[in-house]
């Protein structure tokens, strides 16, 4: 008798047991992200939700020392410790682009398709080379590379590609991790400011504008490394390189403060996943975009799931909170009544964007918007 009472107990816990083995817990909730062992063997990707208050010092010893792996890693040799150079490929022309059309040559004769290929394949490949972490730790997590930044590359190549909208352009790149948005912007734009905090993170970076200048074919002076600290006020602090102090060389002069006033576009990949984090992105944002010429920011973001014991729920961290900061413009253009200055965003289907870079899947958790702010925003 009690072994027919007690089978709906059983049951029950083994429910449970299944659904939190195939939901990744909240770090926040449990105290510390868990990188975990997929069915396949490979290691899960970790969300990045503590790493705003382990970066800030605010994270128990334990907490900074866990090393998480972005799953755009996961090819990479296993174990290998340091910074590791991995190289990202991609043509003027998107994966699955259809080559059904008829070519011919100067003399009116028709080209076949194996001499196009041949050809194309000389001339229009091109490769970016990103110097990153495999692993890190959760205060570092900018030295690797995640798929919304491989998105928001997608974007900026297929503008580049199509278009002549960011040709010329003054931009910033906010939290810019490896540089990787920035160092494709650089082949257009007339200057692009790569913004980070820490002397690794912008070490890093530099490093990745000298291995890509010669290849991207653009001039490293266009393409500048510079300290933005989200706590504190703009414009941030004016200095000198100083050589007994490394950091120095990542301060700003009066010229780039009003040069990055002046900017009309600003990017941002992978900075939604701490409440905390976003609070103090969108203070940034407000202040670039308060100061000089109108700008426009286009930003990236991939939703990760976890259970929340707070909600009993399974929602992506810091997405509803980054939701709360800006009206949702609708597809006439109209706004809410309710709306005087605020931030105004629409999301841009990525249908719209066809992927250039080969060696990332995007899935189905990557978000893109444009978001703008003012009284009356375009």
């Amino acid at each position: 008798m009690w072994r027919h009472a007690m089978r709906p107990c059983i049951a029950g816990l083994r429910w449970l047991a299944d659904f939190f083995w195939a939901v990744k817990p909240d770090p926040r909730v449990f105290g510390v992200p868990i990188v975990e062992p997929s069915a396949s063997g490979k290691r899960r990707e970790p969300t990045r939700a503590s790493a705003m208050e382990a970066g800030d010092g605010r994270g128990t010893e334990e907490e900074k020392e866990v090393q998480v792996m972005s799953e755009v890693h996961l090819g990479c040799p296993p174990g290998f410790s340091g910074l590791y150079v991995s190289r990202f490929s991609f043509s003027s022309r998107p994966l699955g682009a259809s080559t059904d059309f008829v070519a011919v040559d100067e003399d009116g004769d028709l080209v076949l398709d194996r001499r196009r290929r041949n050809r194309d394949r000389r001339c229009d490949n091109h490769v970016l080379t990103v110097q990153h972490g495999i692993t890190s730790s959760l205060k570092s997590v900018g030295l690797q590379v995640w798929k919304a930044a491989l998105l928001l590359t997608d974007f900026v190549l297929h503008k580049s590609f199509t278009s002549s909208e960011f040709n010329g352009v003054t931009a910033i790149e906010i939290g810019a991790g490896t540089g990787l948005v920035g160092l494709t912007l650089a082949r257009v734009a007339r200057k692009i400011f790569i913004t980070d905090r820490g002397t690794d993170i912008l070490d890093n970076c530099l490093a990745n504008v000298q291995l890509n200048s010669s290849m991207l074919k653009f001039d490293e002076a266009k393409a500048n490394v510079r300290e933005l600290d989200w706590k504190m006020p703009w414009p941030p602090p004016v200095g000198t390189c100083d050589p007994s102090d490394p950091s120095s060389r990542y301060l700003w002069s009066i010229s780039e403060i009003e040069a990055a006033e002046k900017a009309t576009t600003l990017f941002a990949a992978d900075v939604i996943y701490s409440d905390d984090l976003t609070d103090l992105f969108f203070s940034t944002a407000k202040k670039l975009m308060c100061h000089g010429a109108k700008k426009v920011l286009y930003l990236t973001l991939e939703k990760r799931y976890n259970f929340s014991l707070d909600e009993l729920d399974v929602v992506a961290n810091g997405y509803k909170h980054f939701r709360s900061f800006f009206t949702v413009q609708d597809e006439s253009g109209g706004l809410d009544d309710t709306c005087r200055t605020c931030f105004v965003g629409r999301q841009i289907d990525l249908a719209e964007v066809p992927q250039y870079i080969r060696e990332y899947d995007r899935g189905m958790d990557l978000e893109m918007w444009k978001i703008m702010y003012g009284s009356n925003p375009e």
